[in-house]
């Protein structure tokens, strides 16, 4: 079994916070004879049509003393488990939760303006401190 992410706990709370409820954690599905570990699966039902929403949170510390070593990794997760997740559970959108550090150095520079357009990342900007969500990017 892999290992949570340092702040695993943080993003997880948040979530709850915000009214989620952590269905799966981790979120396991089987894509072609492959399982993949997504690190948090959540739902959210919306009163006014009683339709849920469903989400799969891949979670990163951007900790490593390169954070394009961090980028790669999780870039690769990210794509991986989008394509597994079109195929498994169409209906539930992935994000990768970064924090607000990474979010405000890395992902400013114009390389990650690029990569988010471009590989169409959604992300969940955290703040590990305060322990809440900062800004949802769709």
């Amino acid at each position: 079994m892999s290992a949570k992410d340092i702040y695993h706990d943080v993003v997880r709370q948040a979530l709850t916070d915000e009214g989620w409820d952590i269905t799966a954690d981790p979120l396991r599905i089987q894509f072609l004879g492959v399982e993949l570990r997504i690190d948090l699966g959540a739902e959210r039902v919306i009163a006014a049509d009683r339709n849920g929403e469903k989400i799969a949170v891949e979670i990163k510390s951007f900790l490593r003393s390169s954070a394009i070593t961090d980028f790669h990794e999780a870039l690769g997760q990210y794509i991986v488990y989008r394509e597994g997740l079109a195929h498994i559970e169409p209906d539930r959108l992935l994000f990768l939760a970064v924090p607000i550090v990474a979010y405000q150095t890395f992902f400013q520079l114009p390389f990650g303006q690029y990569m988010v357009q471009q590989y169409q990342l959604k992300l969940i900007v955290y703040h590990p401190e305060r322990e809440v969500i900062v800004q949802w990017l769709p």
